[in-house]
């Protein structure tokens, strides 16, 4: 049994190493689109955690076209399994540019059960589905993904952060 609370095996990232991360990103989805010479018809982050790095891809590769799908999945408890819903789309992408998803790339900052990304292959099965993270169970959801971290890890992006003294992982000064 682990007795870790989420916060105590956690994966901090800073602004820089988000930016670093999602340029490694474009840097792998680089010329291998569907399009001429590899490119991309449009990139769709998924809101939230999604937006800054498809900005930061859509910004490397060159692609104007950036829409978002909305997708609730988590209680306000966090992401234990037991405090998450039935994902559902809450906001969609235009359907005129997605299609059947060919040529499109989709983004998120990470996969962790992969059940909102199961979600949003079922409505666009040709999509290229890129994150920046992954985790073992979501894995098989992502087309490309930079950073492996382990299921019970919690990542704490920037934009959940706030500056603050944390108490020492041991010791008390």
């Amino acid at each position: 049994m682990n007795d870790r609370l989420p916060h105590e095996k956690g994966f901090h990232v800073s602004w820089d190493q988000i930016h670093r991360d999602a340029r490694a990103l474009a840097w792998r989805l680089d010329g291998k689109g569907p399009g001429e010479g590899g490119a991309w018809k449009a990139v769709v982050g998924i809101t939230r955690g999604g937006l800054v790095p498809a900005m930061i891809v859509s910004r490397e590769l060159d692609i104007r076209v950036v829409d978002t799908i909305s997708v609730k999945s988590y209680h306000l408890g966090g992401g234990a399994a037991d405090q998450r819903a039935e994902a559902q789309v809450i906001k969609s992408p235009q359907a005129e540019l997605m299609g059947d998803g060919t040529g499109i790339l989709i983004v998120d900052d990470l996969v962790d059960s992969g059940k909102t990304l199961e979600l949003v292959r079922s409505l666009y099965p040709n999509a290229h589905f890129a994150t920046v993270y992954a985790k073992p169970s979501g894995k098989p959801m992502v087309d490309s993904y930079i950073t492996e971290v382990s299921q019970d890890t919690w990542i704490f992006f920037p934009w959940d952060m706030a500056l603050q003294y944390v108490q020492p992982f041991r010791g008390k000064d």
